[in-house]
């Protein structure tokens, strides 16, 4: 909800500011909160109703008659998973709240119902040969090995259809005539594809310089990647704060299958048993803005990570956001075991 800021009253509110409130918004719910907006409790307008029938007035305090422990959801929650919870529980609204508890936004049902059609382009990396894969790829690119039912382009490019893009870039190379012959122009799916034809490998950014100049920041995804991502909400979040770049994260957990020796001067002062390595790592999906894309060097191989490094160096604005939905890269066999075995649960559940 864009305009969720109306939705938030003080402390000290009626229940008439509370009805002010839930009217001027359309969202059926009011959020209290404190001056730092930490959550204090929501009243709807059902709850707004039972307390003027139990005979609260209209210049009573809106906390009175609140909900103090309201279901809410972490701002990093995936889409999906909101919408799960949601029809779970068969609720309109819920507040997002950062990890402070402080209110960042309100998701409600008819964000789900009215999604806007983004003319941003999407640029999907899909002409790597997968040799980690082995006999898969031999005949196959790897973003059309089947996870599921179907190749796994298929659901990266619909999971961003179903949010609103409909601009879409497949870099190919590696068997790229396989992938055009499957997707064509898009005209089928009501989408606009067309083709970065890499004639050598370019590595994992180096494509985006046969884009033509755009004007708007493009969305930029890995074609192995299986994941729930509101690129919706990074696409926002980017142009809020005015970022040169937007590079999704995640943990990722490693556990070392040693003990893990701990000294000092030749001493040891312990060892840690088999512990469990926590590091942030990139998702393989970016927003990037048009200055970023004219710092891709032409015809040139060019990974992700010096082109980072090059706007870090330039001084420009380039920004984490995470992404806490499912998430796998498909790159290892055990992964690709994986993703097939999570697909039914996790995009057809």
């Amino acid at each position: 909800m864009k305009d969720w800021v109306k939705a938030v009253i003080p402390p000290e509110a009626t229940f008439r500011d509370a009805l002010v409130s839930i009217d001027a918004t359309g969202a059926g719910m009011a959020l209290i909160a404190d001056g730092e907006r930490r959550l204090l409790g929501v009243l709807t307008d059902g709850d707004l109703r039972r307390a003027l029938i139990r005979g609260a007035g209209l210049e009573d305090a809106a906390l009175t008659g609140a909900n103090r422990e309201p279901f809410c959801i972490d701002q990093h929650q995936d889409r999906a998973a909101t919408l799960a919870m949601l029809r779970a529980h068969g609720l309109r609204q819920l507040p997002v709240l950062d990890a402070g508890r402080r209110v960042v936004g309100l998701t409600t049902v008819s964000d789900f119902l009215n999604i806007p059609v983004r003319r941003n382009p999407v640029i999907i990396m899909a002409g790597g040969k997968g040799e980690r894969l082995a006999e898969l790829t031999r005949d196959t690119p790897k973003p059309m090995l089947r996870v599921g039912p179907r190749p796994i382009l298929d659901t990266i490019v619909g999971n961003l259809a179903g949010q609103g893009f409909r601009n879409f870039w497949l870099a190919v190379n590696y068997k790229a005539e396989q992938i055009e012959r499957h997707f064509g122009d898009g005209s089928a799916l009501g989408l606009d594809i067309r083709y970065l034809r890499e004639t050598k490998p370019l590595g994992t950014c180096g494509a985006l310089a046969l884009l033509p100049p755009q004007d708007v920041p493009v969305v930029v995804t890995n074609g192995d990647v299986l994941a729930k991502v509101d690129y919706g909400h990074v696409l926002e979040s980017h142009l809020e704060v005015e970022a040169d770049a937007t590079v999704v994260v995640r943990d990722y957990e490693m556990q070392v299958p040693f003990g893990v020796v701990n000294a000092e001067a030749g001493q040891i002062l312990r060892i840690d048993e088999k512990p469990t390595r926590r590091y942030t790592i990139s998702a393989g999906a970016y927003v990037l803005s048009p200055a970023a894309l004219r710092l891709v060097p032409a015809d040139t191989y060019h990974d992700m990570p010096a082109l980072i490094a090059d706007m870090i160096a330039a001084g420009m604005n380039v920004r984490e956001q995470p992404a806490e939905g499912y998430w796998i890269d498909i790159g290892r066999p055990p992964d690709y075991a994986q993703a097939n075995a999570d697909f039914g649960e996790m995009f057809e559940g």
